[in-house]
């Protein structure tokens, strides 16, 4: 029954998740420490190897709705891969009580930047944020996109989230991209991302293989359903769910 409860909370998590284009590890984490009582060390490591799984299922649904940049996801999600093998056994060395509030805490960052990212956007003109003047090669494109992996694949790998607002906000503000688009691409660029930060808690022991399974049934399936409603609902709808959805866990995460 546990369990069961495990994968109910986690099918309608995905549903918010794919919708949002996040793959959701910090709010997974805020869930399986707060609501179920694990140990934050093993709830952080089994949080971002499912984030894989569901990121693999909702950018599947993403790339046949036309919402994500296969290039860009590749490139950005290969070098942010190499930054989470580095930076997973890091949180080994901050107290349990501490990594919790830093992951709260940049949890909570992350919507706020995104936040503010969006209201630049918005005082934009119409115009600027347009297809035609997405930055998609030559050797700024190669620079930015690198930077933002690596960046964000650090910040994932110490501190067990998806950093998806950050790559959000990168792919928008660096490489210009439309917000639909961002949010699509932002799923391909977890999948990398999450396998190397799974493996590499893996090997310093901190995977829960039971657990695992159960959070990636209901996460995995729910992110699928959430990504066909995407390009469905309202921009304005989408807007708010990318900002709350990170400070709703960082608050489950101060509880």
């Amino acid at each position: 029954m546990f369990m069961l409860e495990i994968v109910l909370v986690m099918f309608l998590l995905g549903m918010l998740l794919g919708f949002v284009g996040a793959g959701g590890s910090g709010f997974i984490i805020s869930l399986l420490t707060v609501a179920f009582g694990y140990p934050i060390h093993v709830a952080l490591g089994t949080a971002l190897a499912a984030m894989f799984f569901s990121s693999l299922s909702g950018s599947i649904s993403h790339y046949r709705e036309g919402n994500a940049v296969l290039k860009t996801g590749l490139i950005v999600g290969l070098a942010g891969a190499a930054g989470a093998w580095v930076s997973s056994s890091w949180s080994t060395y901050i107290p349990e009580e501490r990594l919790g509030i830093l992951t709260s805490i940049m949890l909570f960052t992350s919507g706020l930047a995104l936040w503010l990212r969006l209201v630049l956007v918005s005082r934009r003109p119409q115009n600027s944020g347009s297809e035609s003047s997405v930055l998609d090669s030559g050797p700024r494109y190669w620079i930015y996109a690198l930077l933002i992996g690596a960046v964000t694949g650090m910040l994932s790998g110490l501190f067990g989230i998806g950093s998806t607002p950050f790559i959000q906000l990168g792919l928008m503000l660096l490489l210009n991209m439309p917000m639909r688009y961002a949010a699509g691409t932002t799923m391909l660029v977890i999948i990398p991302i999450a396998l190397a930060g799974g493996a590499g808690y893996m090997r310093i022991g901190y995977l829960d293989l039971k657990l695992l399974l159960f959070v990636v049934i209901g996460t995995m399936s729910g992110s699928y359903v959430g990504a066909k409603f995407t390009k469905r609902v309202p921009v304005l709808w989408l807007k708010v769910s990318m900002v709350i959805t990170p400070m709703i866990g960082a608050a489950i995460l101060w509880l």
